[in-house]
């Protein structure tokens, strides 16, 4: 059977690694056809990590989007669902932010990390919803953080984003619990991924790798469809790094 996924913030770190997690499976299930719908601001990320998906079998197509602009992700819905006619499974891990003490952050940081990680994951997933609502059947995921529980002082909008997140995720639960659709939220520590930007070995010794955190995607995707793992926290073994 066909599993339609669509996978935001695909091209590369977290997203690209859970789309290449699901590329893996149809190797070990090969009764496992998923299509990989992969999307982000980059073309060319987008492209690499579909041409990869593709060498392990799976199908993948590119949808360039920026759904920091609700029009576009109300748009990227729209086109998934008009070519499909259905979706499985939503990823939302598209995110971005910026790290500076309270004090220093700006205007411009807030609507940044607002417009991206608040406006464009809320109306993709109001979109896509009643969707899986009507098929009785789909799974949606936030790939949040562990600031969605634990704030860090260099991070207050991020943090109150990814509490945010974390909200939406249990409020939608609660509909999605009467129409048999399953809402996962994972919340990662660090982990290596380009939002970091150059980090010294000895840190990145401490942190997580992408395919940790799409493991624990597929993990979840491929539970029955009668159990959900609604949250979980995955950190280094060694505990959070800027604490």
């Amino acid at each position: 059977m066909r599993h339609i996924i669509l996978i935001t913030g695909a091209g590369k770190g977290i997203g690209k690694a859970i789309a290449l997690e699901f590329a893996r499976h149809t190797i070990i299930n090969p009764a496992f056809r998923p299509v990989l719908v992969l999307s982000s601001r980059t073309p060319a990320d987008l492209e690499t990590a579909a041409a990869e998906c593709r060498t392990l079998g799976a199908e993948a197509i590119v949808i360039q989007a920026d759904i920091s602009n609700a029009a576009q992700a109300t748009g990227l819905a729209e086109t998934v669902i008009g070519r499909y006619g259905r979706i499985d499974c939503l990823i939302n891990n598209a995110g971005v932010g910026r790290f500076r003490p309270l004090c220093e952050l700006t205007e411009e940081d807030f609507d940044y990390t607002i417009a991206t990680n608040l406006k464009g994951t809320f109306f993709l997933t109001q979109k896509l919803f009643p969707v899986m609502e009507k098929q009785r059947k789909g799974h949606i995921f936030f790939i949040t953080s562990i600031a969605a529980e634990k704030a860090f002082k260099t991070s207050s909008i991020y943090s109150m984003t990814k509490f945010a997140q974390k909200g939406l995720a249990e409020a939608l639960r609660l509909y999605a619990k009467e129409c048999n659709v399953r809402i996962t939220n994972i919340m990662p520590g660090a982990v290596h991924t380009p939002m970091w930007g150059d980090v010294p070995d000895g840190m990145k010794a401490l942190m997580m790798m992408p395919e940790d955190i799409a493991e624990t995607v597929a993990c979840a995707y491929f539970l029955p469809e009668r159990a959900s793992v609604e949250e979980l926290v995955i950190r280094p073994i060694g505990g959070d790094i800027n604490e």
